[in-house]
């Protein structure tokens, strides 16, 4: 086995049940989350309560099935996209456990950001357990390629994202973002960075059944000449990559280490993970 573990902290869930009702960004359809809190050893798993049986499914890397534009996991008829946003929170605060129950296919987009899922995570309250988490502690380098896009760990004495996306879009140029990822630096660096999408490519993604709930007050909208959405940040495009990454790389759990990524996608991001996943699994 690649790699090790370390034993440092004890696990968390949330203190108490938080419910949250919006729409789904793909969707578009109205959904309410309830998260609440779960045993040790748990892990962070949904629960189709819409459907019969409220089947269940782990928020972990082998149970991806779809990265067209947000990530998917699935188990039996249980099925949940668009998970990054709640799950870059989940990390942020380093929640282990957490038990969410959900009444449609897709989490709530809020304003397109982690900001909403980040403060109803700290309105629960963050509660110790009984026993020791797991951290997993890269001591090598993992990477995916794909063209001129990859995603890489390596080692580090902490949880640390250097991202530089490129966009061919004049106006959004290449933006670079390095963080460390702690709660403060996430909450206040990165957790309001929303989801962008270009002008351009709406009519289409409509059509394929996405970005139906996308609207001017979730989703940053840019063309070739202007933002037609007011920016929160100049490079709000790179944090909300960052952002994407951490939500990813959660499906693995705790991790120690250094991302570096370049045009990373979520099949990128999504990839890492099953193959940091794999080696300490073994």
């Amino acid at each position: 086995m690649s790699g090790g573990f370390l034993f440092m902290q004890y696990q968390t869930t949330i203190t108490k049940d938080v419910a949250y009702t919006g729409i789904g960004l793909h969707s578009g359809c109205e959904v309410t989350i309830k998260l609440k809190p779960a045993p040790v050893n748990t892990g962070i798993v949904f629960i189709r309560v819409d459907l019969e049986g409220s089947p269940w499914v782990a928020a972990v890397s082998d149970n991806v099935t779809a990265t067209v534009r947000a990530t998917t996991i699935e188990s039996g008829t249980a099925k949940v996209f668009t998970i990054e946003h709640l799950m870059s929170a989940f990390h942020a605060l380093q929640i282990d456990n957490c038990y969410i129950e959900i009444d449609a296919v897709e989490p709530p987009v809020t304003d397109g950001s982690a900001l909403v899922f980040f403060e109803l995570i700290q309105s629960a309250g963050v509660k110790e357990q009984e026993e020791e988490s797991k951290e997993v502690i890269i001591d090598r380098t993992y990477i995916v390629r794909k063209d001129d896009k990859f995603a890489m760990i390596l080692p580090y004495d902490g949880f640390r994202v250097s991202f530089t996306s490129v966009n061919p879009s004049g106006l959004v140029g290449i933006q670079y973002a390095d963080y460390e990822i702690t709660a403060e630096n996430f909450y206040k660096e990165i957790a309001s960075a929303r989801t962008i999408a270009y002008e351009q490519e709406i009519e289409a993604l409509q059509k394929m059944g996405l970005g139906l709930g996308g609207t001017p007050e979730n989703v940053i909208v840019y063309n070739d000449e202007k933002w037609l959405t007011k920016l929160r940040y100049k490079d709000e495009l790179v944090r909300h990559k960052v952002l994407d990454i951490i939500g990813d790389i959660r499906l693995v759990g705790r991790v120690r280490g250094h991302i570096v990524a370049v045009k990373s996608s979520h099949a990128i991001n999504t990839e890492l993970a099953k193959q940091i996943s794999a080696a300490f699994c073994k």
